[in-house]
């Protein structure tokens, strides 16, 4: 059974994917007048802002293809604002990665990260 904010859930879920990665968090669900970023995360010298997507099954397509262009722009947009409003981060690298989550019919979650999924 589901949560009923499944977005926070797989959210979670991906935060804790990504740490067993060697990523740590920075902040999730930053949210400004240009959009939301899931999770913002660091590795090192290097920023990474994660959008996660969670598809219950395939009839819906792949979580990865459901962050078109648009959806792009405003990460780029938000990004930005995050950094102005994060100085101390400015000097690191950074890259937009996309984790998919989806569920088997055991119930299992299968990850899909694409690293520097768009520039």
């Amino acid at each position: 059974m589901l949560p009923t904010n499944k977005g926070a859930h797989f959210e979670k879920l991906a935060c804790q994917y990504l740490r067993k990665q060697g990523y740590h968090e920075i902040t999730c669900n930053y949210r400004c007048r240009f959009g939301e970023i899931d999770l913002v995360m660091g590795n090192r010298d290097q920023l990474v802002f994660v959008e996660v997507k969670y598809r219950s099954h395939g009839s819906w397509g792949d979580a990865v293809e459901a962050v078109g262009h648009h959806k792009q722009n405003r990460l780029r947009l938000a990004a930005r604002h995050f950094l102005l409003c994060h100085p101390h981060l400015q000097h690191m690298q950074c890259r937009f990665d996309v984790l998919g989550i989806s569920r088997d019919s055991a119930g299992i979650c299968h990850y899909n990260w694409i690293p520097d999924a768009f520039i």
